[in-house]
């Protein structure tokens, strides 16, 4: 190959990645926008926020979310750049984990053994596993689409990490509505919702994300 060929075909590839990340960055947009839209014109942020945010529990449903939304989202950008390691964002995704242990440590902790069911299980359960896929319809289809822009090598895996992207993304949105505030809640009905995200995700992706 000769220096002009190879001059050309860097150009190339750096034009290729620069649109996949403008396409990227504005698809989530997008989904983000719909999302929390979604949430505002039907259920709306919970009426005391302003004084539950403030409590221990309820900032740590918040971070712990956005801390999800933000390291999937960047394997989720990553996935669909071929060629690129992915150890790091990987490596990543023990932080949400280890805050949630952290969370669930402390309110085995702090409440009585009597209380832990009670917790455990809230009082809208059967909303949040419904709710959080709903709000993660628009997202994931925006990284599904931003993702197919690239070139992931693994369809299936790049699927799931759309999902688990979106997952993180809604949970990140509905922890502003959602009532229910111990991390025994959250480390139960959360993730379950976000599994289910995931899963579609990964199933979709080996579909739609062939090239």
């Amino acid at each position: 190959m000769q220096t002009n060929d190879l001059i050309e075909l860097l150009a190339k590839d750096a034009r290729v990645r620069a649109r996949f990340g403008h396409v990227f960055a504005v698809a989530l947009a997008i989904g983000l926008a719909v999302s929390a839209g979604l949430l505002l014109s039907t259920y709306g942020i919970r009426d005391n926020m302003v004084a539950a945010i403030e409590t221990p529990r309820v900032l740590f449903k918040l971070g712990l979310t956005l801390l999800l939304a933000i390291t999937s989202t960047r394997l989720a950008f990553l996935i669909g750049k071929p060629g690129l390691s992915l150890r790091s964002a990987s490596l990543s995704l023990f932080w949400p984990l280890l805050v949630l242990l952290a969370g669930i440590a402390t309110e085995l902790t702090v409440l009585p053994q009597g209380a832990w069911e009670t917790s455990l299980k809230g009082q809208h359960w059967a909303f949040c596993l419904v709710f959080v896929p709903t709000l993660a319809v628009a997202p994931l289809a925006a990284l599904l689409y931003s993702v197919r822009q690239g070139a992931p090598e693994s369809p299936g895996l790049a699927g799931a990490a759309a999902g688990l992207a979106a997952g993180g993304i809604a949970a990140a949105i509905y922890a502003w509505h959602c009532p229910d505030d111990s991390p025994l809640f959250v480390a139960t009905w959360y993730t379950i919702a976000i599994a289910i995200v995931t899963a579609t995700g990964f199933l979709l992706g080996r579909r739609i994300l062939r090239w």
